[in-house]
């Protein structure tokens, strides 16, 4: 077990660590969440003996190996393979001995360790992991100085697998991952034979990882059993708990305090009172747990929805100077699609991006736009682009010339910058609040389309909670490239493949698309995610076959699901105009019985959309259970 015990720590005057103390099972796969800010990277570090705690411990067991990855990018000459492999000391330490030792004695210990460790297999399974990381059999011989930033910490993770260490601590992992290095990672870590210890916002993960979640909150650590859902259920169960015991504390303080101010002078009762006064200084004050708020997001929407298509794209060609990045492009975006673009980085999403949102011109072909059209792009790289030196309200104060300063600030806090924090200076906030701003002023017109690359890097799983809640109530058209999965099946209604050089709709869900990753990981030339594992990878193409045969068997169940749908959406829509019809002022003064027979209506309305839910609930169920089966 690793054990945590009374750990103080503090940055300046801050306490981070107030007595934490936590016991983590062996081979526990343990999801740390907590706060950004609260300490979480500041224990991993304690843990691995980078910094030392001003009191208390960390004990970890005798032996253990520890695996984490480090800060700086690798880089130098070597190649990726080799780079992976180096990873694995003891390997490389009896492979080096193994070239100069002239004892047989020794030779032959060498060649048995050799063997124990499964050495001579270590090339296959560093290829299986790089290969899972979105590198093919070319880019592993190639050198780490050939590949960006974000590559490299790839091959920093994939060195840290390789190593197989007995607690394995990650932080923040699918930060520099694509969707399909993500789904790759959740796969192995799930089947990790050893202690796995990851901070994550990205609750998939989360959910199908963990089998314990480790809470720090307000100095504080809490070991819950479970994933992430789990947790969630359970700490929600605590809150109310918590309150209520507060409440009747409060009550029975309340009710012993006014016994000792009424009778404190009395020579009859003062005995009671001393009695009760002493009973209140023992009674032990329970603290409210603190559940922060997240501010919401929220992205205006277009004054007037444009007629579809908003933009048509009829044998279009994309790329940059001479070279060609997509091809043969015929597609049509309508002014209420939501579409998650799949593939893997470097197969053109963001040029694709770029070219929906006029930023690229296209090579050949014809893309035709509606002549209102406005875009609104957010991406991570763009917040390099805010000045340092200003801040929120001097980024928001230019977009609304003429404004007061009030209606700016409002402005503001209406994007998740109230009050002083507006005035916050950028190089003070953090890459969640940064990447707020960024969305608030890409979005700030109410745009008909809004494009969004990575949103979800830096945010926290409540924050995640509350952009997806601002894309579904947004009403214009988005496009998403995310390596989130929740993000993409809560908000995508369509799945759009880069890949080949084109782009192409994906004719599946996102459970499709995932056994479509692990099979081409796993795959030949692909490595397999577990070493030893036994489970049958189906290959691609018996996947889209399965798929395509599911979707047509329960084409009629779809299609009675899409007619009630549109029954849903038009009862919301005129529920939505009678209560503007009733909500002006004068609705009722003018023919009090023409507004009670609307209301009267309204009453109808309601009733017709619950049943129509009801009956979509139904289908719903019926349709995932004929997939399922």
């Amino acid at each position: 077990m690793l054990h945590i015990n009374d750990l103080i720590y503090r940055i300046g005057p801050r306490l981070l660590f107030d007595s934490a103390t936590a016991a983590l099972p062996d081979r526990a796969r343990v999801g740390f969440v907590g706060r950004n800010g609260a300490g979480k990277t500041t224990l991993f570090r304690m843990i691995a003996g980078e910094i030392d705690p001003e009191g208390g411990s960390i004990l970890l067991p005798r032996r253990a190996r520890l695996g984490r990855v480090e800060q700086e990018a690798p880089g130098g000459p070597g190649t990726l393979i080799d780079f992976v492999l180096s990873a694995d000391l003891e390997r490389a330490a009896l492979l080096a001995e193994a070239e100069t030792a002239s004892d047989p004695l020794r030779i032959s210990d060498i060649q048995m360790r050799l063997v124990d460790i499964d050495a001579h297999s270590a090339p296959a399974r560093a290829a299986g992991i790089l290969a899972g990381l979105g590198f093919d059999h070319a880019a592993q011989h190639r050198a780490l100085s050939e590949f960006s930033g974000g590559w490299r910490m790839r091959v920093a993770l994939a060195a840290v697998l390789f190593s197989a260490p007995d607690i394995l601590l990650l932080d923040e992992p699918t930060n520099y991952l694509d969707l399909e290095g993500a789904l790759w990672l959740v796969d192995y870590l799930a089947h990790y034979p050893a202690m796995v210890i990851v901070i994550s916002h990205d609750r998939d993960l989360l959910d199908d990882v963990a089998d314990h979640i480790l809470h720090l909150d307000q100095g504080k650590l809490e070991l819950w059993t479970g994933n992430y859902t789990s947790f969630e259920k359970q700490r929600s169960i605590q809150l109310a708990v918590r309150q209520k015991h507060i409440k009747k504390q409060e009550e029975h303080r309340k009710h012993l305090q006014t016994f000792v101010d009424r009778f404190r002078a009395s020579a009859t009762k003062a005995r009671q009172a001393q009695s009760r006064i002493k009973m209140l200084a023992r009674m032990e004050t329970l603290d409210a747990i603190v559940d922060t708020n997240v501010l919401p997001f929220k992205f205006p929407s277009p004054a007037r929805p444009l007629s579809p298509p908003i933009i048509t794209m009829e044998r279009v060609s994309a790329g940059y100077g001479e070279t060609t990045v997509l091809r043969n492009l015929d597609l049509v975006i309508s002014n209420d699609d939501r579409i998650g673009l799949l593939g893997s980085n470097g197969n053109g999403k963001s040029t694709f991006a770029k070219l929906v949102a006029g930023r690229l011109e296209p090579m050949t072909g014809n893309v035709r736009r509606s002549s209102k059209l406005e875009v609104g792009f957010f991406a991570q790289h763009q917040i390099d682009d805010l000045d340092a030196r200003g801040t929120p309200y001097s980024h928001v104060a230019p977009l609304m010339p003429g404004a007061t300063e009030a209606k700016i600030r409002a402005r503001c806090a209406s994007i998740g910058f109230p009050n002083v924090k507006a005035e916050t200076r950028i190089t003070e906030l953090s890459g969640g609040e940064k990447a707020r701003l960024l969305m608030g002023l890409a979005t700030f017109s109410g745009p008909s389309m809004v494009i969004l690359d990575e949103p979800t890097n830096h945010l926290d799983i409540d924050s995640r909670a509350a952009l997806i809640d601002a894309i579904n109530d947004y009403e214009g058209a988005v496009i998403l490239v995310s390596h989130d999965r929740r993000l993409l099946e809560a908000c995508a209604d369509r799945l759009w493949l880069v890949a080949d050089g084109t782009v192409k709709p994906f004719d599946g869900d996102m459970e499709d698309y995932q056994r479509f990753v692990l099979a081409s990981a796993n795959g030949p030339g692909g490595g397999a995610a577990e070493s030893g594992r036994d489970e049958a990878k189906a290959p691609p193409a018996a996947v889209r076959r399965d798929s395509a045969k599911a979707r047509k068997e329960t084409a009629p169940l779809r299609k009675k699901i899409e007619a009630v749908q549109e029954r849903m959406t038009k009862f919301e829509s005129l529920i939505r105009r009678i209560d503007e019809a009733l909500a002006a002022p004068d609705a009722f003064s003018k023919d009090t019985a023409k507004a009670a027979q609307i209301a009267q209506q309204r009453a109808e309305l309601e009733r017709a959309l619950r049943e129509a839910e009801d009956e979509w609930l139904i289908l719903s169920d019926e349709y995932e259970v004929a997939l399922a089966g």
